[in-house]
């Protein structure tokens, strides 16, 4: 049985004031931030969105709920850190947790990656 093509993210609550400079700081790095609202692979983004935070925010009891209004975003990891059909390197981790915990105040994130259907940048953009 093969596993259907994915893509490792990770999931992250960021302060929409952040957002745009976040993306370009990970773009830099050619680390992808797809929010969910508007991300390719959802049907119905919105209440993606809404359910993904409401998962997050109740698994913290509290402890998040600053990031009530947050905005959820995946972040991907592009072609410069993969190596054919190999695992993504450590440093692919590292580099993204070094961003994300520079920024501290303003995202919640945990320490793991997911997996989603491939997401795919525009053939104008990719090219």
């Amino acid at each position: 049985m093969r596993r259907e093509p994915h893509e490792n993210v990770a999931t992250v609550l960021v302060d929409p004031r952040l957002l745009p400079d976040l993306e370009l700081e990970l773009m830099a790095m050619d680390l992808q931030v797809w929010p969910v609202r508007t991300a390719p692979i959802c049907t119905d983004g919105p209440r993606t969105a809404f359910q993904i935070r409401r998962k997050l925010l109740m698994q913290h009891r509290g402890a998040w709920d600053l990031a009530a209004d947050w905005t959820p975003v995946w972040v991907g990891f592009g072609p410069s850190w993969h190596a054919g059909d190999e695992p993504l390197p450590w440093a692919a981790h590292a580099a993204l947790w070094q961003v994300l915990d520079g920024h501290g105040d303003h995202v919640r994130f945990h320490r793991r990656l997911g997996g989603v259907p491939r997401l795919s940048l525009p053939r104008d953009i990719a090219a």
